[in-house]
């Protein structure tokens, strides 16, 4: 099975990064840490446009501070779904975005605009999927008595939190956690796991084929 780079044949630089488009609806603490990693030196990605679904979150102000374009398009404007994707993509074209990634965006996006950005939406999700998909997720967890919980960066499909897992970070389930501790300490682990691997598929170490993924190992040839 011939594998390829998840985005490009040509890795990127920090004079050619990956131009993403970050979709919030919220706070967008992982936003802030995708800030923080493309401001980084070496870093090979950098944040094109900021999109929420939400007016005046508090991500909208994180992308205003930090001088980064940040729209609000809000599906509640638009009398159908499609038309509300309709206008994601156009802002996506209209900045020549080439990975979409969703951080906290609370609404499932539809084969119409995956069809428009094949393999090329990426999510971050507080659980070890495929475990405890959807809202809640370190309250699933709690109620199902696990001892490991986690966060997950995955290709999204036309599924809830069920596309291809690109990586995982775990977390233990302590025997005093609530929601609020656990879900602190997997958010910790969310903001190294998002950035650490939109870098990877910017310099070409995530490779796909037939919807199953890879990391390129340091003997593998750069293709």
């Amino acid at each position: 099975m011939y594998m390829q780079p998840l985005i490009s044949d040509t890795p990127r630089t920090p004079k050619n990064p990956l131009r993403l488009c970050v979709f919030v609806s919220g706070n967008g603490s992982n936003l802030q840490a995708l800030i923080d990693a493309a401001n980084a030196p070496n870093t090979c990605f950098k944040i094109a446009l900021v999109i929420s679904n939400i007016k005046n979150t508090f991500a909208l102000g994180r992308a205003h501070a930090a001088g980064i374009p940040a729209v609000t398009i809000c599906h509640n404007d638009f009398s159908s779904r499609l038309d509300f994707e309709k206008t994601l993509i156009t802002q996506c074209i209209d900045y020549h975005v080439e990975l979409v990634v969703l951080a906290g965006f609370m609404r499932v996006l539809s084969p119409h605009f995956l069809s428009y950005f094949p393999n090329q939406v990426v999510n971050v999700h507080p659980a070890l999927c495929p475990a405890f998909p959807g809202i809640h997720a370190a309250r699933q967890a709690l109620a199902r008595g696990v001892k490991y919980a986690g966060c997950t960066v995955h290709l999204v499909n036309e599924g809830v939190d069920e596309g291809p897992i690109i990586a995982q970070a775990i977390v233990p389930v302590y025997p005093d956690d609530d929601e609020n501790r656990l879900q602190k300490r997997i958010q910790i682990q969310e903001h190294l796991l998002l950035p650490k691997m939109i870098q990877e598929i910017a310099i070409g170490n995530v490779l796909i084929a037939d919807s199953e993924i890879c990391l390129r190992k340091k003997s593998d040839p750069v293709i």
